[in-house]
């Protein structure tokens, strides 16, 4: 029952690590679709958690934390549209300037208002986003094994969690149930007959951009009013980077994408819960050890994976409507 608990613990504790890598991953497979290219998910994830948390400092409100992150990254999506879409600027150059204005950006906007060093002063639970207890889970909380599962991974986690995991089905919905969906995914295969079918490339592709803005600011959203309570520079750690890998994988499909960030989330909770983990004849493992885990299993799947994963045939290139 002891190892049970264990695996109830570290489930649990995947399934929260794993909402910002989910809404990551989602926002780049809409923009990536399109055929826009995003790297700088690292850097929107850093804006909207940075706006998400002043805004929510300075309000005392999560929700307008929410839609300040929102709009920030939905701003900085739009410039990135701008440049990709209407200047036909490199799309890779864009996103990695994007991540590295937002890390010193953030880092030196939030020294100035507050003077901690970039880091925003500790919410109060009254600006955050709480965990909700669905009906009946502590009732259910004696039944054996299902009132576990019930009450520590079913309920129990606050409402963008919930939101994370209703928008990959969603997701999957509209692209390839709808009529827009089917535009926007033969935006990224070929842009040149949609056009000539008398339907907007560009307006498409900003579509999904402002999509993919408003994901990627809700993972933001979730590391600092939800997950943590505060915004520090670099919070993101990398997690940009690691949906981006993710999305790969996943070959730009929403569903094997939502599998694919809770295995990260998953090893992600396995490596916290392995601290301190000591091999018999070895000796203890070091720290630095178990947190990389996360990041060679991005390594070994790209390496494994990426020559087998086709992306959209137009991404990354740049429209250019025929006269």
């Amino acid at each position: 029952m002891e190892t049970f608990d264990a695996a109830i613990v570290i489930l649990g504790s995947g399934i929260r690590l794993a909402v910002p890598l989910i809404l990551a991953c989602l926002a780049g497979l809409w923009s990536e679709r399109s055929g826009i290219v995003d790297v700088g998910l690292e850097g929107k994830m850093l804006t909207g958690a940075f706006a998400g948390a002043a805004a929510a400092t300075l309000t005392g409100s999560a929700w307008m934390g929410l839609c300040a992150g929102v709009l920030s990254t939905v701003i900085i999506s739009l410039i990135h549209g701008y440049a990709s879409i209407d200047q036909r600027a490199n799309q890779i150059v864009s996103g990695v300037a994007i991540n590295m204005v937002a890390d010193g950006m953030t880092a030196v906007i939030g020294n100035a208002w507050w003077g901690q060093g970039g880091r925003t002063p500790q919410l109060d639970d009254s600006a955050m986003f709480n965990p909700i207890d669905l009906p009946f889970a502590q009732s259910f909380s004696g039944v054996p094994i299902l009132g576990s599962i019930y009450q520590h991974l079913i309920s129990g986690h606050d409402i963008l969690t919930y939101a994370a995991f209703a928008l990959a089905p969603i997701t999957y919905w509209v692209l390839y149930k709808t009529r827009f969906g089917l535009r926007l995914r033969a935006v990224g295969e070929n842009p040149a007959a949609v056009d000539t079918a008398g339907i907007s490339v560009r307006a498409l592709r900003y579509g999904a951009v402002v999509i993919c803005g408003v994901l990627v600011g809700l993972s933001g959203v979730y590391l600092s009013v939800a997950q943590a309570a505060y915004f520090q520079p670099h919070m993101s750690a990398g997690k940009g980077f690691i949906a981006l890998a993710a999305l790969v994988f996943a070959k730009w499909r929403p569903l094997p994408a939502l599998a694919t960030c809770l295995l990260f989330g998953f090893l992600d909770a396995l490596s916290i819960r392995l601290q301190g983990f000591v091999i018999p004849g070895l000796g203890e493992v070091p720290v630095q050890a178990i947190e990389a885990l996360p990041y060679v299993l991005t390594v070994i799947l790209l390496a494994g994976f990426i020559g087998k994963a086709i992306p959209p045939k137009a991404s990354g290139i740049p429209y250019v409507k025929e006269r």
